[in-house]
């Protein structure tokens, strides 16, 4: 087992727990990285105590403090004695060209894939990072029920924790996301991405799109939840397309469980998310503290 030498960068109580920050190297990355996560007050209370644990995978242009800091979601944890971490989006100070040149490619912008271009290949495998290496180092170093897992996220977030989920059936135990990009393969700020890491369109994308696995989706149950404003810009311009994975799904709806729910009046913001983040945590928690 790899010793990941995990730095304490800040430590902070709220609602009986605490939210930590920690830097690590990150092997599967090529450089360090940074992490929050909020142990709940159980923890505080026994330290010999374990907890479920929620993942949030954050959309473009944000790092692990966007979603902890702007969402609402700790005294919802609390409550529900549930674990929280929140990686950073993607890799950063690399020394790739053009890493810090547009906001929805690069630093950023790593789209949870595994990167197989040589410009991109050394650095942006947020893929194997999400879904392999994180989950180690959670559950080697802190005190949390490794069966006991869930994710959810948000915009390229929400893609990432669905494709994610999609690819490791059992890994985790529910999924949400609101506004997810759910056919990134077929929306122009996926192709950006997909084409630049990935290279041209290939069998390959599809591994890494939500609306192309679901449609032959055919393992372990699982359940989602997607939330999605009407007055999202993002959806307007067609960059999330949720009913292609709607559609996708009823190919395989004996195996997802797929709940939408379209709000009248809300955008992409974190004011959506915090309007709704209380209703993701109880959906969380039925699976996580059954």
């Amino acid at each position: 087992m790899t010793d990941y030498k995990l730095e304490q960068v800040q430590k902070n109580s709220c609602f009986g727990g605490v939210v930590y920050k920690y830097q690590h190297y990150s092997p599967v990355l090529s450089c360090t990285m940074r992490f929050n996560i909020y142990l709940p007050p159980a923890v505080s209370a026994n330290p010999n105590s374990k907890v479920p644990v929620l993942y949030f995978l954050s959309g473009l242009t944000c790092t692990e403090d966007n979603m902890i800091t702007k969402s609402g979601v700790l005294q919802y944890l609390s409550n529900e004695n549930i674990a929280l971490v929140t990686p950073d989006t993607s890799p950063r100070n690399c020394g790739i060209e053009g890493e810090e040149d547009a906001w929805d490619l690069g630093t950023g912008a790593g789209f949870y894939v595994d990167a197989t271009t040589p410009k991109w290949s050394k650095h942006y495998n947020m893929y194997s990072y999400i879904s392999n290496e994180l989950p180690e180092i959670i559950s080697s170093n802190f005190p949390i029920i490794k069966s006991k897992s869930s994710i959810f996220g948000h915009s390229m977030g929400g893609h990432g924790a669905i494709m994610i989920a999609l690819r490791n059936p059992g890994m985790f135990k529910s999924v949400s996301a609101f506004a997810p990009i759910c056919h990134p393969s077929e929306c122009h700020v996926g192709i950006k991405c997909f084409e630049e890491y990935l290279g041209p369109k290939s069998a390959c994308w599809d591994k890494y799109d939500s609306t192309e696995l679901a449609s032959n989706y055919q393992d372990q149950h699982i359940s989602i939840l997607m939330d999605q404003g009407s007055d999202d810009s993002f959806l307007k311009d067609n960059s999330l397309l949720p009913d292609h994975l709607v559609a996708a799904v009823e190919n395989s709806k004996s195996f997802i469980s797929l709940e939408t729910r379209v709000h009248p009046g809300y955008d992409h913001s974190y004011w959506f998310v915090q309007s709704f983040i209380k209703d993701h945590i109880d959906f969380h928690a039925k699976f996580l503290n059954a």
